[in-house]
């Protein structure tokens, strides 16, 4: 599932953008001034009231709005920058790019869907970890029957030396992806690593703090904000605190012209204050699919009323591991060129490709008219038990949800299979 989501994500991303980013227009003389197309933007959806602006990924291409009306749905306008033309209205953060990343991130079941999400991680990282430790190479075979595809096997044989030998190679990639993703989720992501590499807004100099975290700008399940920001507190607007930074009227055409002098490669985007004491938000990072550089993220905060800067969050402020956040989820979402999403492409069809070798393995070694589950049975001896229950006992310690889905399997073992023989044999 997470392949296959996965996969429709980055093709959908690379193909028509996550809006209509990459829809193009010719440019026609000067562009209009970015209010004049918040008008035009606004004036698209009755009651309408701009929340967002994306400037345009080059000279050739559309800028987007996400406008909000009186019952608090968001629709996305693109419209042409050098006419103020409305070319197309969508549904903000709700197409099939985020149909796909709903499921792939909660199954469409919120937080339990995040805590099944985790605990499939979670195992998937087991099954690395005890897969590598059983390939590895003993008593005397060297790294070449583990490395190589064993060409002479046949039948089941065959399965396995191809199950084996690109799982081997796959989990390598799979790993980086499962520990990305993990970071993201409810109770080993939020509660352990993020919790603790969040940029701490401490470090801004007497600005004053809202009662909402960065986590609030995201729409939904999209996460659009830097992953070691998200539970920082925003600052508040109505103080004279910050560096100055715009003169006169503090107005969308002002910060983005503030913006077009940061010198961002590609994008960047605009978050308009929301209430009295909100801030506007200039963000450009490479996960929202803003850039290709990870290191270039820059996420700046300005008062309403002042034009001060009330704070600048760049790449070197973040933590080890939130820069290791920061090319991971590029990574994760293929944004650092055309070979990440070649790579990103190959790895899903190869975890497609895992997933159906190991249906077959299992089909090919049931008993033959067998009415049940089939599982193999135990055998007289399992010479590597010790090493992969160490291996096993050290990733629960690790990752909560692992240790309570093996302890949740055990009890399901223990109270409802052990006492009825027939329903134990009919799963085994």
């Amino acid at each position: 599932m997470l392949a296959v989501t996965g996969l429709i994500m980055l093709w959908i991303a690379v193909l028509s953008g996550i809006g209509d980013e990459r829809m193009t227009i010719t440019p026609a003389g000067a562009a209009l001034p970015v209010s004049a197309l918040q008008s035009a933007a606004e004036a698209a959806v009755p009651g309408g009231r701009a929340t967002q602006y994306v400037s345009p990924l080059s000279s050739g291409h559309v800028a987007s709005f996400a406008v909000a009306d009186d019952a608090g749905t968001v629709t996305g306008v693109t419209v042409n920058p050098y006419t103020g033309e409305v070319l197309n209205s969508f549904p903000w953060r709700a197409g099939w790019y985020d149909l796909a990343s709903d499921i792939h991130g909660s199954l469409l079941l919120g937080t339990t869907g995040d805590r099944l999400i985790e605990a499939a991680a979670s195992l998937g990282l087991l099954l690395c970890a005890t897969g590598l430790y059983m390939h590895w190479p003993r008593n005397g075979t060297g790294w070449g029957r583990t490395l190589r595809l064993q060409a002479g096997a046949r039948g089941r044989a065959l399965w396995k030396s191809l199950h084996g030998v690109i799982g081997f190679w796959a989990s390598l990639v799979l790993v980086v992806f499962l520990i990305s993703g993990l970071s993201w989720a409810g109770i080993w992501g939020e509660r352990f690593v993020q919790a603790w590499s969040t940029f701490p807004a401490e470090k801004w100099d007497n600005v004053p703090l809202s009662d909402d975290l960065h986590a609030s700008m995201n729409h939904g399940a999209a996460k659009e904000v830097p992953w070691g920001l998200e539970q920082t507190p925003l600052p508040e607007s109505g103080s004279l605190a910050g560096t100055a930074a715009i003169a006169g009227p503090v107005t969308l055409d002002a910060v983005a012209a503030f913006a077009d002098g940061l010198g961002f490669v590609d994008r960047y985007q605009i978050m308009l204050p929301k209430d009295g004491t909100a801030v506007w938000t200039i963000a450009h990072d490479s996960m929202s699919n803003d850039g290709p550089d990870p290191a270039a993220d820059r996420t700046i905060h300005i008062d309403q009323y002042t034009g001060n800067v009330l704070a600048d969050v760049r790449y070197a402020d973040y933590s080890a591991y939130a820069r290791a956040m920061a090319w991971g989820i590029a990574f994760h979402e293929g944004d650092l060129g055309w070979w990440n999403t070649a790579l990103n492409t190959l790895f899903c069809l190869t975890v497609i490709f895992l997933s159906l070798s190991g249906l077959v393995m299992w089909w090919k070694r049931r008993p033959a008219g067998a009415a049940r589950l089939a599982a193999p049975p135990r055998p007289a001896e399992v010479p590597y038990a010790r090493g992969a229950l160490l291996i096993t006992l050290a990733l629960s310690l690790a990752f909560p949800m692992l240790g309570l889905t093996l302890l949740a399997v055990i009890a399901v073992d223990l109270v409802v299979l052990t006492p009825i023989p027939m329903l134990k044999r009919a799963l085994s």
